[in-house]
C-alpha cells in the first residue's frame, strides 16, 4: 500500500502542502483531482523524494519514504510520471525509453522484455523508435513519457496531468491506456484536471486545494458532487 500521513512541504516560507493524508490500496486506481497550482505535483514530487516533506510520513509497502533518494524509491517500484512529459527531444525515443531503466540497467534480459512490453502497449513507439521525441506529437510524445516511466518496473505509478495538452480524442485513448495499465496489476495514483475522464476509471478521489484535502470519496460519489460537478466537471 502506499500512504501519506499528515505530510506538509514548504518552499521557504511559503507552505505548499498542509498536513495532507492519502492512501492506495495494491492494484487500486485513485484520483488526485484539483486545479492548477492546488499542490498535485508537490505532492507527487515529494513521494518520489524529489522534495523533501517538513513533516509527516509517506510509506510505500515496508518502506519510509521520506528521506530516501529517488533512485532508492524508483528501485523499491515507485514510479513517477512527470507533468510536462520532461523528455529528451534530441534523442531518439528509444534512448528515452532505456533511459527509464536505468536502475535495472545490471538486469538486460529484464530490460528487453519490458522494452517489448512497452512496445506492445504503444505500437507506433516501436515504429517510431529511431525518431527524436522531440518530433512526435503531444500523445506520442505522451506515451514516451508514459513508457519511459514503465520501463521502471512500477508496482505503482505516479501520472501527473498525462492529458494536458491533449486533443480529446488522445484524451480518450490516453485514459484506455491507463486503465488497462491498472487492470495489469499496477497501483495508479492520477493526479488530473479532468475529471470526469479521470474518475471514470477510478475506484476512488480525492481533491486538493491550496495544497489541503478538501474531500474524498467513491468514484461515482464524486461524480455526483454538485461541487465536484460545478468546479471540475462544468455541469
Amino acid at each position: 500500500m502506499l500512504s501519506l500521513d499528515r505530510v506538509s512541504l514548504s518552499y521557504g516560507s511559503f507552505r505548499a502542502l498542509h498536513d495532507v493524508s492519502i492512501h492506495a490500496d495494491d492494484g487500486e486506481l485513485v484520483v488526485l483531482l484539483g486545479s492548477n497550482g492546488a499542490g498535485k505535483s508537490s505532492i507527487f514530487l515529494t513521494m518520489s523524494g524529489l522534495n523533501r516533506a517538513s513533516s509527516g510520513s509517506i510509506r510505500f509497502g515496508a518502506h519510509e519514504l521520506v528521506g530516501r533518494k529517488p533512485s532508492q524509491i524508483v528501485a523499491d517500484g515507485l514510479v513517477h510520471c512527470p507533468e510536462g512529459r520532461k523528455l529528451f527531444p534530441g534523442m531518439s525515443v528509444l534512448k528515452n525509453l532505456t533511459l527509464g531503466a536505468y536502475v535495472h540497467r545490471s538486469d538486460s534480459k529484464g530490460v528487453k522484455r519490458t522494452l517489448d512490453e512497452v512496445f506492445e502497449l504503444f505500437p507506433i513507439l516501436h515504429e517510431k523508435r529511431e525518431s527524436p521525441a522531440g518530433s512526435l506529437s503531444g500523445g506520442q510524445q505522451q506515451m514516451v513519457a508514459i513508457g519511459r516511466a514503465l520501463m521502471g518496473r512500477p508496482k505503482a505509478l505516479l501520472l501527473d496531468e498525462p492529458s494536458l495538452g491533449l486533443a480529446p480524442l488522445v484524451v480518450k485513448q490516453m485514459f484506455e491506456i491507463i486503465a488497462r495499465i491498472n487492470k495489469a496489476g499496477t497501483t495508479v495514483l492520477l493526479a488530473e484536471q479532468n475529471a470526469y475522464a479521470a474518475l471514470n476509471i477510478a475506484s476512488r478521489a480525492y481533491v486538493i486545494e491550496q495544497g489541503r484535502i478538501v474531500m474524498e470519496g467513491g468514484r461515482d460519489e464524486l461524480l455526483n458532487n454538485p461541487q465536484v460537478r460545478k468546479a471540475y466537471i462544468g455541469a
